[in-house]
């Protein structure tokens, strides 16, 4: 069902690297089928549970619309681009997802989402995190990626 990686097989990164990489790194780009049928690609901030990338975003928007028509997403994240010009190329590495998005309703599973979300990004302020999320869950959907592939490549520099 999914594509094997192309090139170099010492490129390819291992299950656990990419998980290593996707729980350090800070955002990425889901990318779904928009609702008027052209592909649409958004950065955001995310975190990462078990198997299941969540990230939170308005209740209504363009990314809400298009899920809600068709929910199978992927969620790249590059960990490294490093352009090396007397090369003629760019030292990389990133990991790709796919998946299928889910809404989160229940109240307090999106608490504990967004919880998770305030370790993540605001670690030395966590004492204003519950009157941050008290104040913003009304507002705020949260969106489930479940695995089902991933898959990370690195430049051939990098994995030599």
């Amino acid at each position: 069902m999914f594509r094997e990686i192309r090139r170099n097989k010492k490129q390819i990164l291992s299950e656990e690297r990419c998980r290593e990489i996707l729980s350090k790194s800070t955002s990425g780009i889901l990318s779904l089928i928009g609702d008027n049928d052209y592909t649409y690609g958004v950065p955001l901030s995310y975190t990462l549970k078990d198997n299941t990338l969540y990230f939170h975003c308005a209740k209504k928007g363009h990314k809400i619309d298009a899920l809600k028509k068709h929910n199978k997403v992927s969620f790249t994240v590059i960990e490294t681009d490093d352009i090396v010009p007397a090369e003629y190329t760019t030292y990389f590495r990133s990991v790709i997802v796919f998946g299928k998005a889910r809404f989160i309703e229940e109240p307090d599973e999106q608490r504990i989402i967004l919880r998770q979300l305030a370790q993540k990004y605001s670690p030395d302020f966590m004492d204003g995190a519950e009157d941050e999320i008290d104040r913003c869950i009304k507002a705020v959907q949260i969106i489930a990626l479940d695995i089902e592939h991933i898959s990370g490549k690195e430049a051939i520099e990098l994995a030599e």
